[in-house]
């Protein structure tokens, strides 16, 4: 299980890459995903407390209208993913 939140937040580090190299998304959001990325990437942090910031983001920018559809459909499936990450690791 220690694994598990290693792999999750690989897989969504890939996620946060497709909408960084999306040209079609604002560049307001691929520099929020950079940032994002780069949160869960700091492995200073516990995985809990990096998934935790990220949601907070992904909370903002899913209600940025000027997201895209297939974007905003990527931030909701990664705000899933990293609620299975658990809080006391």
């Amino acid at each position: 299980m220690s694994e598990k939140p290693t792999e999750t937040i690989r897989q969504c580090i890939e996620v946060l890459d497709r909408i960084i190299n999306d040209d079609s998304v604002p560049r307001n959001i691929r520099r929020n995903a950079d940032n994002m990325k780069n949160i869960l990437l700091n492995e200073k942090e516990p995985p809990s407390v990096r998934a935790a910031m990220v949601i907070s983001k992904l909370d903002d920018i899913g209600n940025d209208p000027n997201v895209p559809i297939h974007t905003r459909t990527l931030i909701w499936g990664l705000s899933s993913q990293l609620e299975t990450i658990p809080v006391d690791r």
